[in-house]
C-alpha cells in the first residue's frame, strides 16, 4: 500500500482540521493513507477534553475547537505539523501502538541533531531536560487516525505561556532553536517523514509517495 506525503506550507487550522475530517469520511477500504506535513498561523486549540481554565491568557491569538485528544495546545509559524492519515486495521496498530510509534519517530528526529528525548508515562509527547519539545494529539473514528503531532523547531515559545500547555500548569516547552540547534522546517520535515517511513514500513510494506501542494486539498478517494 503506498502512503503520499504531502508538503503544504502554511495552512489555516480550521481549513485543515476540515479536510482531515472530510478524508477520513471519505476514505475506503483501499484509500492510501497519507502523511501532511504543515505549519499553522499562529493558533490555540482545545481538545476534547479541553477546560476553558488551561487558556489563561490567549489575547489576540485565535481558540479553536477541536476533535482530538487532549487539552490546549500553540500552533504557530515555526513548528512543523504532521498530520498521520492511517488505516488502523489494515495496519494492524492499536492507538498506544500508534502513540509509541510517533513518539519513537520524533526520539529519531531529536537524536540527530544530538538531543535525547524523552518519553513521560501518562503525559504523550516528547520531552528534552524535562522541557517538552512536541505534542501528541489524536483522533481515532472509523478505525483510522488523523491529527498527530508538532515539533517545536524554531516557533516563538511566548505564545505557550499563555496556556497550560498540554493541561499541564507551569510546563516548560523548548524548541530545537532554544537548545542551540539550528534546523529549517524542510529539513526537519525530511528527517521527520524518512523516521516515520521507518516506524510504519516496519509492519507492513508501505511507500512513501512525496507530493508537493501549493494549498491544502480535499483528497479524491473515489
Amino acid at each position: 500500500m503506498i502512503m503520499i506525503t504531502r508538503h503544504l506550507g502554511q495552512v489555516d487550522y480550521a481549513e485543515s482540521f476540515a479536510a482531515m475530517r472530510e478524508f477520513t469520511d471519505q476514505r475506503s477500504a483501499d484509500t492510501p493513507d497519507e502523511l501532511w506535513l504543515l505549519e499553522h498561523p499562529p493558533v490555540f486549540t482545545q481538545g476534547l477534553a479541553g477546560s476553558p481554565a488551561h487558556l489563561l491568557a490567549p489575547g489576540e491569538i485565535p481558540v479553536v475547537q477541536s476533535d482530538r485528544g487532549g487539552q490546549v495546545t500553540y500552533h504557530g509559524p515555526g513548528q512543523l505539523v504532521a498530520y498521520v492519515l492511517l488505516d488502523l486495521r489494515r495496519l494492524g496498530l492499536g492507538p498506544r501502538e500508534l502513540v509509541r510509534r510517533l513518539e519513537s519517530s520524533i526520539i529519531a528526529v531529536l537524536a540527530h541533531y544530538g538531543l535525547h528525548g524523552q518519553r513521560r508515562a501518562g503525559a504523550p509527547g516528547v520531552y528534552v531536560d524535562d522541557a517538552k519539545i512536541a505534542a501528541l494529539g489524536l483522533r481515532v473514528r472509523r478505525q483510522c487516525s488523523y491529527h498527530g503531532l508538532a515539533l517545536n523547531v524554531a516557533p516563538g515559545l511566548a505564545p505557550f505561556s499563555r496556556i497550560n500547555p498540554c493541561g499541564y500548569s507551569g510546563l516548560a516547552v523548548t524548541s530545537l532553536a532554544a537548545l542551540g540547534k539550528q534546523a529549517t522546517l524542510t529539513q526537519a520535515a525530511g528527517l521527520l517523514e524518512q523516521a516515520l517511513r521507518t516506524a510504519f514500513e516496519s509492519r507492513t510494506s508501505m511507500e512513501f509517495a512525496p507530493c508537493s501542494e501549493p494549498a491544502l486539498p480535499v483528497p479524491h478517494t473515489g
